[in-house]
């Protein structure tokens, strides 16, 4: 690899500062999906409508924006293995086989199956759910059942299948996403530079506002009323067409100097694109609280949120690629484990919220301690895990050099 090569593949502190903030932000969010009035595995018995808006502001743009910046971490850690020698697709789809499916299986055995104990307990005594399970306690015999789970744990609105992902569907997508992505590049070899010269060409100027506002307004008036998101990796159109979109973009431009140059110098435009979309769809959401949307208007709504996941997207890369230029020793530990983070937070947070709130204590209290408890837990999590050897790897730490998720 040249010099020039190399520094156009240096890592990207901006993107590895970006991602640990993506998660850092999911873990805030799924702990308010503990306290919004929507539906959760686990809800908290004071649902606060005032949260919703503080939801909708990261909705449409957080896990495409985490899909986009693990593109951009796969391609270069494709560009390592190039630099490395010969077979690097085939490096690259073996080491994220190694680094993501065994967490994967792991989590969906034994991380996963407690915020499904608690979700059944929940329903149980507020549905009347058809099983005695709520009578047992979190042992062998539940994880056996829900191991061999066919579908009993049913009440009127459906049944809890399981095993189940839960929150880890983003690890199976990302998976199957650096798998194609390990495929392309073995198969476009040298090609691969000038697909991303021409997608330089394309997003570096004003191609950057429309082509993907477009895109994202498309699959949303199209797609997303026919297939709505349900996390079934084979019944889950409209996501994939959002998440492997945004993943093959941050592929792309890792090579593409020129289209971050762009996302830097019209930050402050995005910022104020971003802003202005999230006030009309806040507006719009709390104006038709109660009653149904004319038709056009819920589909220029539809438009207007697709401006706001992008617009929001390209100003925070933007904001980045300007002011993050270095880490520091907390931005490394927090890199290292952001990914156990995400695997172990959503239990914690299904334990610790259905637990605290039996306590009865003030409103922000229990929010503090579920806030509180949960990021301790999940640095407890990685210390441990990153201490475990080879059994690390189980909780989304590397053997031995360590890789973005």
């Amino acid at each position: 690899m040249t010099q020039t090569t190399a520094h156009r593949f240096a890592r990207r502190h901006d993107l590895d500062a970006i991602r640990i903030g993506a998660f850092l932000l999911l873990i805030l969010y799924h702990i308010g999906m503990f306290y919004v009035p929507w539906d959760f595995h686990v809800n908290s018995a004071r649902p606060q409508e005032w949260l919703q808006p503080v939801m909708w502001f990261t909705n449409p743009w957080r896990l495409t924006l985490l899909f986009l910046v693990s593109g951009a971490a796969t391609r270069l850690l494709l560009e390592k293995y190039r630099a490395e020698g010969p077979g690097a697709a085939e490096r690259l789809g073996g080491s994220r086989l190694l680094r993501l499916f065994l967490p994967l299986l792991f989590g969906m055995l034994v991380i996963v199956p407690p915020q499904t104990y608690y979700q059944v307990v929940q329903h149980v005594r507020d549905n009347g759910l058809a099983t005695d399970i709520y009578h047992n306690a979190m042992t062998a015999d539940f994880w056996m059942r829900y191991v061999t789970s066919k579908g009993d744990w049913c009440d009127a609105d459906g049944c809890i299948i399981t095993p189940t992902w839960n929150h880890l569907w983003f690890v199976a997508y990302t998976m199957i996403y650096s798998l194609i992505a390990a495929l392309v590049a073995g198969w476009a070899g040298p090609r691969l530079m000038k697909a991303s010269q021409i997608f330089e060409r394309v997003f570096s100027g004003i191609g950057l506002f429309v082509w993907p506002m477009a895109y994202l307004a498309l699959i949303r008036l199209w797609l997303f009323p026919q297939f709505p998101i349900t996390h079934d990796l084979f019944a889950d159109l409209y996501n994939h067409a959002l998440s492997l979109a945004a993943f093959g973009f941050g592929f792309l431009m890792a090579d593409a100097p020129r289209v971050t140059e762009a996302l830097r110098r019209y930050r402050h435009a995005f910022l104020v694109v971003a802003l202005v979309s999230y006030g009309v769809w806040v507006g719009y959401m709390t104006g038709f609280k109660d009653t149904a949307p004319p038709e056009a208007l819920k589909q220029a709504m539809r438009v207007v949120y697709a401006i706001d996941q992008w617009a929001f997207i390209c100003a925070i890369l933007g904001y980045g690629a300007q002011h993050i230029r270095q880490t520091s020793p907390l931005m490394r530990w927090l890199g290292g484990g952001i990914f156990t983070f995400y695997i172990v937070h959503q239990t914690l947070i299904v334990v610790l919220a259905f637990q605290l709130e039996k306590l009865n204590l003030p409103l922000f209290v229990e929010m503090g301690l579920v806030l509180s408890l949960t990021l301790t837990g999940c640095a407890v999590a990685y210390e441990i895990a990153r201490r475990a050897g080879v059994f690390g790897i189980l909780m989304g730490v590397g053997v031995a050099k360590k890789t973005a998720a």
